[in-house]
């Protein structure tokens, strides 16, 4: 089939964000599909090395080539970024129409692109949300605080096809509002080859648990039948402290630095920053004094994909909150980072969000709901590691591999 594929990638070009959405486009590739991106937010895209909003787009677009050439060069032509709805980076403008009025699937992750023009009327949109339970609320609700708000629900309603990462949603304990559509569930695909090479390079024992996360909170109270749902702030609470009641070592990458400062200040958390050769080269913060977390700035540190690969293959394993609307709800998902820790062979253990009672937990990967169960799973794992980072890896290829999720995707749509 010829298939479009639209991402955020451009709009946030760090290592994360990149693996998010193109593992989508070369995992179809491989299963033979003639697939392209595109991507059309009409928004100012995010610089990481100046740590702003700016009006131009040839970072970004650089940004999208780089990856291509390192990963996949065959696809080197199969991208376009419509910069603010007006310029073209990668495909022309009528070389992208003449594909969209062919293309046979449009699959747009994160509800993040606009249909395009000139797709065909036989084309069968997707609409595959990766922010369960914020997604359905913004819908149901229309908060005037969220931008375009009209523009996208409408957006949302012209899709033909509904999917979810929220895997829970069918079930009875799943607070997730369905808004009369049929959703079926899917998960992150994860390109095994391009993991593989990775986890045979880092021989050693690292030290540090890791993650990478983001404290950014919502633009505004996200409130839904009187309850109002937060993110991931109101979590890390419940473990902050953590690393002085076990011995292992933990380190987080934050993005949003700025206003994560505010958030441990907020707490009473000693921060003690050191900066590099100038600020152009971005903080880094090294300890959390009180709770002996150490801090870095994520976008500094896991700037481009390869960045980001070395960050977790240089983890012991990744110890994790999540949002604390995908726990309060129940929506089983399951986070697009923990499955590239796994393909690494590095075991996870994170908050639970109802992914439980569909992925295997135990060995390998292991939940928890509290400070005790948090514990509990670290000193499991540093029990037996190898035995833990083995079954990290068979999880991977059994339920994240590309070619088994994305064939799945296929079938149902």
């Amino acid at each position: 089939m010829r298939i479009i594929v639209t991402g955020l990638v451009a709009l946030y070009p760090v290592g994360g964000v990149a693996w998010d959405y193109f593992s989508y486009i070369i995992g179809l590739a491989k299963l033979g599909h003639d697939v392209y991106y595109h991507e059309d937010t009409w928004c100012w895209p995010y610089h990481p090395l100046q740590k702003q909003y700016v009006s131009e787009g040839n970072y970004s677009a650089q940004y999208i080539k780089y990856f291509f050439q390192l990963y996949a060069p065959e696809l080197n032509d199969h991208w376009h970024y419509f910069h603010l709805h007006e310029t073209s980076f990668g495909m022309s403008k009528s070389a992208f129409d003449e594909v969209a009025k062919t293309a046979d699937l449009f699959l747009n992750i994160s509800g993040a692109c606009p249909i395009p023009e000139n797709l065909s009327n036989h084309c069968v949109k997707i609409f595959l949300d990766t922010d369960p339970g914020y997604n359905q609320i913004v819908f149901s609700e229309k908060f005037s605080w969220s931008e375009n708000v009209e523009r996208w629900c409408q957006n949302l309603l012209q899709h033909d096809r509904y999917f979810t990462y929220g895997e829970n949603i069918n079930s009875h304990d799943c607070l997730i509002p369905k808004l009369g559509l049929d959703w079926k569930t899917t998960r992150m695909p994860i390109v095994m080859d391009l993991w593989n090479s990775i986890s045979k390079i880092n021989l050693s024992q690292p030290k540090n648990w890791t993650t990478i996360m983001s404290w950014n909170s919502f633009k505004g109270k996200l409130v839904y039948q009187g309850v109002e749902y937060k993110s991931k702030d109101a979590e890390f609470e419940k473990i902050i402290k953590l690393p002085k009641q076990i011995n292992s070592s933990f380190l987080i990458a934050v993005g949003g630095i700025t206003t994560s400062l505010k958030w441990f200040e907020k707490n009473n958390w000693t921060i003690i920053s050191r900066f590099l050769s100038s600020m152009k080269k971005n903080q880094k913060f090294k300890q959390l004094a009180d709770n002996e977390w150490q801090v870095i700035d994520a976008p500094s540190n896991t700037l481009t994909p390869d960045q980001y690969q070395n960050f977790i293959g240089n983890s012991r394993g990744e110890f994790s909150i999540a949002k604390n609307i995908y726990v309060a709800m129940k929506t089983g998902w399951f986070s697009c980072r923990s499955a590239c820790y796994l393909a690494l062979g590095k075991p996870v253990v994170v908050q639970d969000t109802g992914f439980s009672s569909i992925l295997p937990t135990g060995e390998g990967l292991l939940s928890f709901n509290n400070l005790q169960e948090a514990i509990y799973g670290i000193e499991q794992v540093e029990a037996n590691y190898t035995k833990h980072s083995r079954k990290a890896s068979q999880i991977a290829q059994e339920y994240f591999d590309c070619n088994i999720v994305l064939k799945d995707l296929l079938e149902n749509v």
